[in-house]
């Protein structure tokens, strides 16, 4: 009997419908993307790109494969060859399939010469593969592009420098990070 009443009364509808006239009144939480963009939060890990270093104006990638090795969904080619006259590694081949990549900041943590960053910047998406692959050329080119729309004088990543870790046992260029000057002081 209580069954019958209640869908005589059609008591659920009446339910949904409050809900729906409380809610149709208030402030959306969404934003209108295209128009409004949203600020990424700190540490928010978007395109992939190289450091360019501020003196050379070339990557600051050593090749010790160390981010091909931790990266767990294995999107990171590296080649090297070896300078014969100094015995240093020359990176030859640097891509990364970022169609591949799950974002984990592995890369940028474990980098020592902190080459690498997963930028703030969210907007690449493409109709090709071949654009979301990039190589050396493209993530230099990455970077430029970050730093062009980017605020601040100096750039410093989260991830270069993690609280809690005891320095000494990172590498020597991870115990105390130097922001990349981007721009000359006045």
């Amino acid at each position: 009997m209580n069954n019958l009443l209640k869908k005589f009364i059609f008591l659920d509808i009446i339910k949904g419908l409050l809900i729906t006239f409380k809610t149709i009144f208030t402030h959306p939480v969404t934003i209108r993307y295209p128009k409004e963009k949203k600020e990424p939060e700190e540490g928010f890990r978007g395109r992939h790109a190289f450091v360019r270093d501020p003196e050379t104006g070339k990557e600051r990638c050593v090749a010790c494969t160390k981010c091909a090795e931790v990266c767990p969904s294995q999107c990171i080619y590296i080649d090297f060859s070896v300078n014969a006259e100094t015995g240093a590694r020359v990176l030859t081949k640097y891509e990364i399939d970022a169609l591949r990549c799950i974002f984990c900041g592995y890369c940028e943590e474990v980098c020592p010469v902190n080459a690498i960053v997963l930028t703030e910047f969210y907007e690449y998406a493409s109709y090709d593969r071949k654009t979301n692959y990039f190589n050396k050329e493209a993530l230099l080119k990455n970077w430029d592009e970050f730093i062009s729309h980017y605020k601040g004088d100096e750039y410093m990543n989260k991830f270069w420098y993690l609280p809690g870790i005891n320095r000494m046992r990172l590498p020597v260029g991870k115990r105390q990070p130097k922001p990349v000057l981007l721009r000359k002081k006045q």
